[in-house]
């Protein structure tokens, strides 16, 4: 099953329509999709990685085998809400804390903050096109996640460190994510992350070439009616080596007050008659005008009666 793979190059241009036709049935049928030549520096993404190895071998590695979770799955006593990770979160907006963790040197911040600050713009860009698609404001989800100051921006930095007996334990239990857009940084040699579709685990590959890996969240499905899906996915711990995943969620912020796009939603509180008598004269016409007509009427309906 090949995961769909959005390239921004081919948006100017003759393949604009089908690359976000592409894009539109990734949000609708997958949740889950790739993207590639998509602004970010490669240089800038492989410094990250590195130092984010770097910071794992130096500070957290011998830590977590030393953790109650290491211990417990050599004694074979590990239980079923456990996951073989180990992480630390970075906020970006609206406020940074990355200059509260003291053992991050000055580079590891500059080099973050810079990465962050083009991902963010890459995020802004998925959401404007994804607004095209659904025939909305360009700036109806940026507009939706602001909330009084802005999104929230952060970053989960985890590590997927090799496992002994991975039959016992997950990487990372099965989930959907809370937010809005997560865009991930991954591994290019180790594999773990699987999502669900149709029935069965997609695995996910490692990213080569430095593509991002995006996936949509709860709120983007609400804001979208359903339309667009957040889908469960786990990560799965490997015996060979250790998984590297930085996962930075663009999400709406704290206060942001979250409703269906009221574009997106179907008509409701309307006489079926009033309905046949409009289809009588657009049956053969797309229904999605006709639609559009029993709102408006609906809600001049109950202005009246209010």
């Amino acid at each position: 099953m090949e995961i769909p793979l959005i390239d921004f190059s081919k948006l100017d241009g003759e393949r604009r329509p089908e690359t976000m036709a592409l894009l539109q049935q990734a949000c609708e049928r997958w949740g889950f999709f790739q993207v590639e030549n998509h602004g970010i520096d490669k240089e800038l993404m492989e410094k990250v990685k590195d130092m984010v190895n770097q910071y794992y071998e130096e500070n957290m590695k011998e830590s977590f085998y030393e953790s109650e979770t290491a211990r417990s799955l050599e004694n074979k006593s590990i239980t079923s809400n456990a996951d073989w990770e180990s992480t630390f979160f970075i906020w970006h907006r609206p406020k940074s804390n990355i200059n509260e963790f003291p053992d991050f040197s000055d580079e590891f911040c500059k080099t973050m903050d810079a990465y962050i600050d083009q991902l963010i713009k890459l995020g802004e860009k998925l959401s404007e096109l994804m607004c095209e698609n659904l025939g909305l404001e360009i700036d109806h989800i940026k507009e939706a996640f602001a909330g009084s100051k802005g999104p929230s921006v952060g970053t989960k930095v985890a590590m997927y460190p090799q496992c002994p007996r991975p039959e016992l334990v997950r990487g990372l239990r099965e989930h959907t994510d809370a937010g809005g857009i997560i865009l991930l940084l991954q591994d290019d040699q180790v594999p773990g992350l699987e999502f669900f579709r149709d029935g069965r685990w997609v695995k996910i590959p490692p990213s080569k070439n430095n593509t991002i890996f995006v996936n949509t969240g709860d709120q983007l499905e609400v804001l979208t009616n359903g339309r667009y899906k957040s889908t469960l996915h786990r990560v799965m711990a490997d015996k060979h080596g250790s998984r590297i995943s930085i996962a930075t969620f663009y999400n709406p912020g704290g206060d942001a007050i979250i409703s269906p796009a009221p574009k997106l939603l179907y008509p409701t509180n309307f006489c079926f008659q009033d309905y046949l008598k409009l289809y009588s004269t657009t049956k053969f016409g797309d229904k999605g005008p006709r639609f559009e007509s029993m709102k408006k009427m609906s809600n001049g309906l109950q202005s009246l009666l209010l």
